[in-house]
């Protein structure tokens, strides 16, 4: 049995070695994103806040991105609640011209427009999800996230120590040949960080497959999962943008925490708008103990009074559960302890496709027949003791 498992991790990992270290070198890089974003693009993310001076009115920081960018239409506000960062505004045209314009609010100067999908963090979030390749690349990511699982189970069988080699089989002799660290770092870094990575797989197959998503909700709550769509409004003729200073207001005094601000407008299908379409404000509230805790608000645009709300608290066990596997998945459920030992475990998930390659390539030179040279006389065989340690199968 351990040897069908040996052939069936050996070939599992060959077959998908590659996206696995593609996904896990993008996920360590993810892990940092909302601390590390700001602070590569600073110009973009950052404004100078005088003393006592107050922000501009929404509307009037609106209008000024809409005038300069008269043929986009406005998706997406976001307000980080630091009083040093920028406004920014996700506009789009049609599928290949997306913006996120970066403005003052104490001045209402645009600072920067950069193309959305160009953003270096854009382009990492596409490589780990679908390796730039869109639904083929997520297909692909999918089925190595599958047997990524199985690998690590395969591996715990693999590493699992006897009695008089436990010791062994739970620190790197770093004193060691080549080829005997190499074992280590493969099977010891792997059985330290094993739940961390299977984890991290299993909660990443909700992004690849449906059922998947699905099964929480059946687990939790009976049925699938019901998508969130903001309600229908009545007709009006006003701008949806000439109620926001009014929305904001009321989804402060409503959800009275510290948070960034997402305010989205009617959602485009084939980029058609949804008329009558409320207005929809997500607020995640960063003062809770873990992470992904968020409240949503549906406003009407002709009006800013509040339409509807789904309070986090209010949520169903499916839905609730259904927010712990983002955290789960960056390490961000409690904040930097769990983001270490993410961006820990990634790294080593990252480093075992190529030392089990290495693994396999000296197995492999070690079965080639030695050429036997007629000439030259064979010599005496001398028993050889051998050491009380036992080593792993391959390594000398």
């Amino acid at each position: 049995m351990k040897k069908i498992i040996g052939w069936l991790h050996l070939w599992l990992g060959i077959g998908s070695g590659l996206v696995v270290l593609i996904v896990a070198l993008t996920g360590s890089i993810l892990v940092f994103e909302n601390e590390l974003e700001p602070r590569l693009s600073p110009r973009f993310s950052y404004v100078e806040a005088p003393a006592g001076a107050k922000a501009l009115p929404l509307e009037t920081l609106t209008n000024t991105v809409l005038t300069r960018y008269k043929a986009y239409k406005l998706r997406e506000i976001i307000i980080e609640p630091a009083a040093c960062r920028s406004i920014i505004f996700n506009i789009n045209k049609d599928k290949k011209h997306a913006l996120s314009v970066a403005v003052n609010q104490y001045t209402g100067q645009i600072i920067k427009a950069v193309d959305e999908d160009g953003r270096f963090f854009a382009v990492v979030l596409r490589l780990h999800r679908y390796l730039c390749m869109g639904a083929t690349g997520k297909a692909i990511t999918g089925v190595s996230c599958s047997i990524f699982l199985i690998m690590v189970i395969t591996g715990i069988v693999l590493w699992w120590p006897k009695r008089n080699t436990r010791k062994q089989r739970m620190q790197i002799k770093w004193n060691a040949s080549w080829k005997r660290l190499n074992w280590d770092l493969h099977a010891v870094l792997g059985f330290y960080v094993h739940i961390i990575i299977f984890l991290t797989a299993l909660t990443g197959l909700t992004w690849a497959y449906q059922w998947a998503n699905n099964l929480i909700f059946y687990a939790f709550d009976g049925k699938p999962m019901k998508k969130m769509t903001a309600p229908q409004t009545p007709a009006v003729n006003t701008a949806p943008t000439a109620y926001l200073s009014r929305i904001m207001h009321s989804t402060d005094s409503i959800l009275d925490y510290t948070g960034p601000v997402r305010i989205r407008f009617a959602e485009k299908k084939n980029f058609v708008e949804k008329k009558n379409q409320a207005i929809t404000v997500i607020k995640r509230n960063d003062d809770a103990a873990i992470g992904n805790i968020a409240s949503t608000l549906y406003f009407d645009p002709g009006t800013g009074s509040l339409v509807q709300s789904r309070l986090y608290e209010n949520e169903s066990r499916g839905m609730k559960v259904r927010r712990l596997v983002y955290p789960i998945h960056t390490g961000s459920l409690l904040g930097w302890p769990t983001k270490l030992l993410s961006l820990i475990a990634a790294l080593v998930a990252a480093s075992l496709p190529v030392t089990g390659f290495y693994i396999w390539l000296n197995r492999r030179r070690k079965k080639k027949p030695a050429a036997k040279d007629n000439k030259t006389p064979a010599l005496p065989s001398v028993p050889v003791r051998k050491d009380s340690v036992s080593f792993p199968a391959g390594i000398s």
